[in-house]
Formats: structure tokens, sequence, C-alpha cells
């Protein structure tokens, strides 16, 4: 089984891992639907904050609302996760406390990838990370190289740069741009979730924005409201094919699957995106998480982490064709053909007590029923056309032998 495009020995490999707002482990919501919730506000069976938690973001927006009108939701979202002031990660400094990670839960979810890291330690490789959150950039320092980490005035592109424990150059930067291009092994693991969305209606008269606006009855809260009529977004975003009658656009997400895309196509290499979502098929996913609990998302903004489920198929038709394209697949799915089965009974073969034990089986679990992780969870992959498509006999007559399978993306054989 080989990984995702392994890089030639001979190749400099670019590891670029986008990490800039970490994961989330969020169960799925049950709530009163959309169109519920345009006239009365953000929905009722989750948790709420009182109004005394209400601080500066809410103000602001109350301020700003009153004096230019409804906002985007996109806008609205921004505001709440990362104003300046009192935006949900910016007062954490880029990091939530209401979430958990996959490679938290257990140490499997890590060492299925164990094949892929083995390769490239035999190639020359340097590893840049994408991390705007200094608590996070402290805590990749402190694990990846033991704290053994400086600043980096003389190139304005890396802030910091340092040496892991096996000797493997890391460096970080704040912009998937500001990487170096190159042949490059890109993985951005529950990233896109947490970018602004707009939010879409179909109605009688056509496809109108979902805006966020204050509620006339009680003017210190806010509720969701359509467009008079259509907007800039709703010219661009909404596909003439489209069936749902309530669609999610994360533009941002459109935007950096572009960029990958052309760098992929440019230099080689590969994407694995690893994220909550969906192929095109979902609807209303806009939710909030406070204390791991379900959150009302207009109740105050600022103290809750707000997500969107990925729209894997918006992100399909932003590769534009320039790479080829695999997934999504379920979590559970891709972890089974990485051989997580086969790690997990090695684990369990060496633990040494039982609380070890139970431990491994809870995680593996966690990971990997359909009711938890496993099925809400997916995995897409970026790639050069000629991995995954054979060469015509014109092109290359000679060859016969069958193309390698893509490393989670096919059953795994043992030899």
């Amino acid at each position: 089984m080989q990984p995702i495009m392994p890089p030639p020995p001979a190749c400099r490999a670019l590891l670029a891992t986008a990490l800039g707002l970490a994961g989330r482990h969020r169960l799925p919501c049950h709530r009163a639907p959309l169109a519920a919730r345009l006239s009365s506000g953000a929905g009722g069976e989750v948790e709420a904050a009182g109004s005394g938690e209400a601080g500066g973001v809410l103000r602001h927006l109350l301020l700003k609302l009153r004096a230019t009108g409804p906002v985007t939701v996109a806008e609205y979202m921004r505001e709440a996760l990362t104003n300046p002031g009192q935006g949900y990660y910016t007062r954490r400094g880029g990091v939530g406390e209401d979430f958990i990670t996959s490679p938290e839960i257990s140490q499997i979810f890590g060492e299925v990838f164990n094949q892929l890291a083995s390769l490239l330690s035999k190639c020359d490789v340097s590893i840049h990370l994408v991390e705007v959150s200094p608590k996070l950039s402290a805590i990749q320092a402190e694990m990846l190289t033991g704290g053994k980490v400086q600043s980096n005035p003389e190139n304005k592109s890396a802030y910091m740069k340092g040496i892991s424990k096996t000797g493997i150059p890391i460096y970080w930067y704040r912009d998937i741009q500001d990487v170096p291009q190159g042949y490059s092994f890109y993985l951005a693991h529950e990233f896109l979730d947490a970018l602004p969305i707009h939010k879409f209606q179909r109605t009688e008269k056509g496809w109108h924005e979902v805006l966020v606006d204050i509620d006339p009855e009680v003017p210190d809260q806010l509720r969701f409201v359509l467009s008079p009529s259509r907007t800039p977004a709703t010219e661009n975003f909404i596909q003439p094919e489209e069936t749902r009658d309530h669609v999610e656009v994360c533009p941002e997400a459109g935007v950096l699957i572009q960029r990958l895309a052309c760098r992929i196509e440019k230099d080689g290499g590969a994407a694995l995106i690893a994220d909550y979502g969906h192929d095109g098929t979902k609807t209303d996913t806009f939710r909030g998480f406070r204390n791991h609990k379900l959150h009302d998302v207009l109740k105050a903004p600022g103290t809750a982490d707000l997500t969107a489920d990925v729209d894997f198929s918006y992100l399909r038709k932003m590769a534009e064709g320039r790479t080829a394209t695999l997934g999504p697949i379920k979590q559970r799915e891709f972890l089974k053909n990485m051989g997580i089965d086969l790690r997990l009974q090695v684990l369990l073969q060496h633990s040494r007590n039982s609380a070890t034990h139970e431990q491994l089986l809870h995680s593996f679990d966690m990971l990997m029923n359909p009711k938890k992780m496993g099925d809400c969870f997916h995995f897409f992959a970026l790639l050069p056309h000629h991995r995954v498509v054979r060469p015509t006999k014109k092109d290359n007559p000679q060859s016969k032998s069958p193309l390698p399978p893509v490393a989670g993306f096919g059953e795994l054989s043992l030899k």
C-alpha cells in the first residue's frame, strides 16, 4: 500500500500542514429547520447563554446593524470568531475550548499514518506549518522540537523555525501563500469547517441570501432574515443546476482549494483534506458549540465555537479540473483502508494493563462507530491526474502494470 503520491527520493518534499484553527469533535445536531428560525431567531433546544454573558461582540454587532443594516452569515461568523477584541478564538489565543481533535482521542489515529512518515523519513524533507495561533504554535514547537525554536526575522514569510526531534527542519507561516513552492504534501485537518459561510434559501420568488439582523421584538437579540432581493453572493455562488432548497457556501475554502490545486498541478504532490462534511447533499448545518454542548448560534456571539459542514462537492468544482479528486469517503472506511484494525490488535497485544486495554477499545469505537465519528467525518484528496488515470496506449503503449492504490482510498491488501 503506497501513500498518496510518495515523493521521489531525489526530490525535496515540502510538507505544508494547514492547522490554523485546530480540530473539533462535535456530535450530530438536531434542531429546528432554518425556515422556522428565520422569523423567530435561532433554534430552541440548544444551550443558550444568559443575557449577562452577552459581551463586546454583541454590542459591536448591534451598533453595526443599527448603522448599516443586516450582515451576511459570513460576516457574522468573522465577528463572532475573530473579532480583534472579543472573538471566540481571539480571546483564547487561537485555541478553542469546546472540542477535542481526532488525534487527541487516541494514538491509533496518528499511528495509521506511520507508513507515510516512514517513507518520507528516507527523503530530503522539511515541514511547513501554517499556524496563526500563538498558543498552538507554542504547543507544536514543544511537541515537535522540545521547545527548541527561534524567531526567523531574516525570512519575512516564516515567522519561526526549528529542528524536530528526528532532525527535520520545521518552519511556521501565517498563510499558505507564504509556504515555498515545490513538490509538496498538504494536510488540512478539521480546518475548513470553521471558515465563514454564506447561507441561501430558495423561495417562491427565487433564491435569497440568509442575513443576520436585530430582532425588532427583542432589541438586544439577533435573528435570521432573508435578503429582500438577490445579493452579489447569490449571483455568484448559486449554481443553475442546484436542486436543494437551502445551500451553504464557503468561498474561503474554495479559494484555498484553488491555490492547492494550482500548486499541485505545477509542482506535483497531493493534498489530504479531513473534515466534517457531505457531498452536496446536506442543507442547514450551521451550528454552535459551547461547553461541549450545542449552543444557539445567535446567542452571546464570541462565547461559542461556530461551524458548518464542508461541502466537498463545492471543493471538487473549485479544483477546476487542475487536479484529480478522490472522496469524500467516511472516516471509518479511510482508517480501515489504512490498517487501523491491524494496528489496534498490535497495541492490544502490547497493552500492559486492563485500563490501557479499555482505553484503546473506547477510543477505537469513538473513531470508527458510525453513530459517533465514523460516518460524519470524511477524507478528500487532491492529486495529479496521472496518479489516478492511466495513460492511453497512444501516450504510453508499454504501460501494462496496474496503477498503485492510493492510501486510504482503496482496500488494504497484505503481501
